[in-house]
């Protein structure tokens, strides 16, 4: 029969969780502390009340990449004609290297 190992879970605490809204509540964890933005007190669904969470305009942040996204596309495919259009032209001059050569 096998044993388990010892020694290979991490420490259990007590940890205190202190939300941005001034809530604090205990929870079992592997960490001491915890700092949450939103708990069961101020979140909209246990409150009833909407109340937008954006910080720093995450919303603006992702509209932006997006566009810039839906814009690269037609970069892609023009950088991948211009790079068949520079494989073939390679080939075009290393085909005509040999031929001067053989002339020679």
């Amino acid at each position: 029969m096998r044993r388990m190992k010892t020694d290979i879970h991490p420490k259990y605490y007590q940890a205190k969780v202190t939300c941005s809204c001034g809530n604090e509540f205990v929870v079992g964890a592997t960490v001491e502390s915890m700092r949450v933005e939103i708990c069961s007190v101020c979140h909209p669904f246990y409150t009833g009340n909407m109340k937008l969470v954006d910080t720093a305009g995450r919303v603006e942040k992702f509209q932006e990449r997006l566009s810039k996204v839906q814009a690269s596309p037609k970069k892609k495919a023009a950088a991948k004609v211009a790079a068949a259009t520079t494989e073939s032209n390679k080939d075009r001059l290393k085909a005509m290297k040999q031929s001067l050569t053989e002339e020679k």
